[in-house]
Formats: structure tokens, C-alpha cells, sequence
């Protein structure tokens, strides 16, 4: 996963958004699925942020993770960061809950990758064994879905599917 600093053009609103990688994000752009969460114009590009230029991992001091590490982290302490301040306590108390609750879900589910709209079809029409089951799909896909009642939801908090962990 890839977390890029974005920016709303029409009202200079500052966000974050994650993808599995800059085509993702380029794709997801042109086909007009990014954007502004508080406006919701379409026009958002890639905020001008520093770099984080780092050393090695055998050269890197021994200090605690970053918070942007640790806030899906259901037992961490440190606040959200987010443009304009830290995010009420509140909040990253709920969002720690929501991850603790994805991550125990997770665990007795099987990802299948970009198979799932067809996997889903499939146990709802009988033709498969039911099981718990997620992956990727495309909006289109899930709207198709939806529309012939087969239940899905989505997954909160980003997951980094198997085999793409760095």
C-alpha cells in the first residue's frame, strides 16, 4: 500500500488516500473514482509533500513506530495525524475498533484476490460451498452484485492482500 497526500483543486481541502500503488491511483483517477471526501469534486491531484528519504534497515535507529504506522494498530496510543490537527480521541478510539474487529473477521476469511465478484456469484447461486471470503473488485462489479442481492461489504480499514507484503 501507498499513502499519497491529496488535494481538492475546487476547494483546497487536504486528505489522504491510500492505493496498492501509483498506477492504482492514476486508474482510479482517470476512471473518476478519487474524490474530495468533504466536497466531493472530482478534481484532486497529488499534494506537494516532502519526501521521506530513510536509511537502511540495518541503519535505522531503534525508536517507536511513526503514528501513521500505529493508528491501525488497535492497541496503539499515539493520535491519528491528519491535515489541520490530530484527529478527537474518539474517533481513533472507534477507528481502533472498527480495525480490531476487521482484523478478527479477516482471520476466518479466505482472500481470493480479483476472483471475488465471481466467487460471491458463485456461493449465492449454490454453485460453490458458502464461506467467508474477500478480495477485489471493481465498482461496477459490486454495484452487479448488489443488484442481485448477493450481500457484500466492504472492507474499512486497507488491507495488503498476501504475497504483497513488503
Amino acid at each position: 500500500m501507498i499513502v499519497f497526500d491529496l488535494e481538492c483543486r475546487a476547494g483546497g481541502h487536504r486528505f489522504e488516500g491510500w492505493f496498492a500503488s501509483s498506477e492504482d491511483f492514476a486508474g482510479q483517477q482517470a476512471r473518476g473514482l478519487v474524490t474530495c471526501p468533504v466536497c466531493g469534486a472530482p478534481e484532486v491531484e497529488k499534494a506537494l509533500s516532502a519526501p521521506r528519504l530513510t536509511r537502511k534497515g540495518n541503519q535505522l535507529p531503534a525508536v517507536p513506530a511513526s503514528p501513521r504506522q500505529e493508528v491501525l494498530s488497535p492497541d496503539a496510543q499515539s493520535p491519528m495525524p491528519m491535515a489541520g490537527g490530530s484527529l478527537p480521541p474518539e474517533a481513533v478510539a472507534m477507528l481502533k475498533a472498527v480495525a480490531a474487529v476487521q482484523t478478527e473477521m479477516l482471520k476466518s476469511s479466505t482472500w481470493v484476490g480479483e476472483n471475488f465478484a465471481e466467487d460471491a456469484r458463485a456461493m449465492h447461486y449454490g454453485e460453490k460451498d458458502p464461506a467467508m471470503i474477500h478480495g477485489r473488485a471493481s465498482p461496477a462489479e459490486v454495484q452487479g452484485l448488489i443488484e442481485e442481492g448477493v450481500p457484500v461489504a466492504p472492507v474499512i480499514v486497507p488491507v495488503v492482500p498476501p504475497g504483497e507484503v513488503n
